[in-house]
């Protein structure tokens, strides 16, 4: 069993940044593709962003590629979104997810934090 706890969302304006980190509990964090999703209110959950359990590849939205950046250190059971240039649309519930596939579907996660909001100001 693995637990995932996310942290670092908050109120920023657009343009901004935020780095929201994904903490895991247990040792077998790096067994697992780790990916972020999203959901803005009203809306279905989003992909957002996913790396490959030894970080070696990663793969973005079209909405937010060039702007963030997923990264994993599995050493520290953890892992990062930067997200940079953030838009009001980028408003959301941030959310981290492991699976044990490489995978953009959420069906496809097994273990999912219980998300943090990110809110950005026009």
């Amino acid at each position: 069993q693995v637990q995932l706890v996310e942290s670092g969302g908050g109120l920023v304006q657009a343009g901004g940044s935020l780095r929201l980190s994904c903490a895991a509990s247990g040792r077998t964090f790096s067994r697992y593709a780790m990916a972020w999703f999203r959901q803005a209110p009203g809306k279905e959950r989003e992909f957002v962003a996913v790396i490959s359990w030894n970080g070696g590849m990663t793969y973005y939205a079209d909405s937010v590629k060039g702007r963030f950046t997923i990264s994993r250190d599995n050493a520290k059971n953890s892992g990062n979104l930067q997200m940079n240039s953030l838009k009001p649309e980028d408003t959301a519930v941030y959310s981290c997810g492991l699976s044990n596939e490489y995978t953009t579907s959420h069906d496809e996660y097994n273990y999912w934090g219980q998300g943090t909001q990110v809110t950005v100001s026009s």
